[in-house]
């Protein structure tokens, strides 16, 4: 067997090559530093309280400002005094703000509400109050055409408010302080315009809105990608699309041009190529021409895939180089760790089905909106992030067992000739070396999953809300397309073979002591000679 290009490569060219590559590390956590602006932006926005004199829901659309700007009042004293009824109020939110357009590049729009409620001895909130709301939502992508409804929900969002002081009438028309609440997703910004007017119906007869204080104003937040972002984000993928394909095209080629069958672990660093490449086509492109809602849930779906392949990847990988494997190249012998994370994943898609999924008919739904839903989100993300970390620990144990089941065949080494001996300890330094590599992209990994799941829920977390540098997600996701370049690269057929230059006569004492060092249990090739190492059984 010729062996891999991580074994027959010399070390100036191996190291070479892992210089080019840390250098197009660099230049990845560059890009998202000091050419992409902040991944997000958080826009504010304040309910302008216009009046349907026709006392006719949804009859017409309110616009808060602008030519056609609808009957305001700046408070409900003046409402009071005018006669006006809480039924008759709208309050109406156009996004973007005067003078500016939204834009596809946006990608997707997450708006969060949030109540002015003041203080009131004889009109307090409730314990366990609803605020129940009417909303529709339109779009238009000039300034002079009709508003086209784009949804239209009855949504209800418990209220969760503290009054930091003694509720006595001297601290009347103080605020309560209450917990922003989910309000709307949007999977794409096609249009240029928005525009949300909200009701809060009053029945004291059916106790709708009632007991929910004396509500002043509302406030949104509306929060999109950057569109300087999502270009920089989209040329990454644009560039690197290719560079996976031809290397994974050229991986399998050289697979297929050997003798002998492609064993396991072959067979998951192609599967890891393939996974890679699914997540790198950019059909983002798309969703700059076409109105596709549903680009979130299926980045969402990719993003997991590529989670599970590559954490699955890696417990294959430690696994194949382990001493009391029995039974190798046989992907049963890992359902125990596999299933589990194949397991984990489909949770993973299952959570996000019942948001996203549900959000495609009706975008002002959340999972966050009920107390049931909120535990079990809050509950997700908390498992989620403990499950990841018990995972890197275990790979960290695997990694310690690979290790010491290599310092065991070392003793083996001695026997050798000094030229011998030398090769196969470069090999296996190679070998431990990527070993760490593979650590710490783990550790990266890990990292990168907990913060996102976090920063998904950002909002709920009240005060603290968490900033993460674009450069960190152009490095990670740079970092995953050069860790699956270097794996499929290094474990490639090389066409070379040790010992090539070497006489006949040293060649045959070398053959005895390959014996000595490979073990077979189903064939007597494998990918390079530290899989054949550290088998269980030596070859007698």
């Amino acid at each position: 067997m010729a062996g891999a290009i991580i074994e027959n490569m010399s070390t100036k060219k191996l190291v070479i090559v892992g210089v080019i590559l840390l250098l197009f590390q660099v230049f990845s956590f560059l890009v998202g530093g000091l050419i992409a602006p902040s991944p997000t932006t958080a826009i504010h926005y304040l309910a302008m309280k216009c009046v349907d004199a026709r006392k006719v829901q949804q009859s017409k659309w309110f616009m808060p400002w602008g030519p056609n700007q609808c009957n305001k009042i700046r408070d409900f004293d003046e409402a009071m005094v005018r006669m006006i009824e809480a039924n008759d109020i709208v309050f109406a939110v156009h996004i973007p703000l005067p003078n500016k357009e939204m834009s596809p590049w946006f990608q997707f729009m997450l708006v969060i509400m949030q109540f002015d409620i003041a203080f009131k001895v004889v009109n307090q909130i409730e314990d366990g109050a609803e605020v129940t709301i009417d909303v529709g939502l339109a779009y238009r992508d000039d300034s002079v055409s009709e508003w086209t409804e784009m949804a239209h929900s009855i949504e209800k969002r418990k209220l969760s408010c503290n009054f930091t002081t003694s509720k006595t009438y001297e601290n009347e028309g103080r605020y309560y302080e209450c917990d922003l609440l989910p309000f709307m997703e949007l999977g794409s910004v096609a249009h240029k315009y928005y525009l949300l007017n909200i009701r809060l119906p009053v029945s004291e007869r059916k106790r709708v809105n009632v007991g929910i204080g004396e509500i002043k104003d509302i406030r949104l937040v509306g929060i999109h990608q950057n569109g300087g972002f999502t270009k920089v984000w989209f040329a990454m993928k644009t560039f690197l699309t290719p560079s996976i394909l031809i290397i994974m095209v050229w991986y399998w080629r050289r697979i297929t041009l050997m003798t002998r069958p492609p064993v396991l672990l072959e067979k998951v660093i192609f599967a890891l190529g393939i996974s890679m490449t699914f997540i790198n086509i950019p059909v983002e492109w798309f969703s700059v021409g076409f109105n596709w809602t549903w680009m979130l849930l299926f980045g969402d779906i990719r993003q997991g895939i590529f989670y599970a392949m590559l954490l699955s990847f890696w417990i294959i990988f430690c696994g194949e180089h382990l001493m009391d494997q029995t039974e190798r190249n046989r992907f049963a012998v890992y359902w125990k760790q596999v299933g589990p994370i194949v397991f984990g994943s489909f949770c993973l898609f299952i959570f996000d089905m019942c948001e996203r999924g549900v959000q495609l008919k009706n975008p002002f739904y959340s999972i966050w909106a009920s107390d049931v839903g909120t535990e079990l989100a809050m509950a997700f993300i908390i498992v989620a992030g403990i499950c990841a970390c018990l995972y890197f620990l275990f790979l960290c144990f695997m990694v310690f067992q690979v290790f010491r089941n290599i310092s065991g065949k070392r003793t083996s080494l001695p026997a050798m000739s000094k030229a011998r001996r030398l090769h196969y300890e470069g090999l296996i330094f190679r070998f431990k070396f990527l070993m760490l590599v593979t650590l710490a992209c783990a550790a990266m990994t890990v990292i990168f999953f907990i913060i996102s799941q976090v920063n998904e829920g950002h909002w709920h977390w009240g005060d603290y809300t968490l900033q993460v540098n674009s450069a960190f997600f152009t490095g990670i996701y740079g970092m995953w397309n050069l860790y699956v370049f270097a794996i499929m690269f290094l474990y490639a057929p090389s066409h070379k073979r040790y010992g090539d230059e070497q006489s006949n006569g040293d060649l045959g004492v070398n053959s005895g002591e390959d014996i000595q060092l490979t073990t077979t249990i189903t064939h007597l090739d494998g990918p390079t000679e530290i899989y054949k190492m550290t088998g269980k059984e030596a070859q007698e």
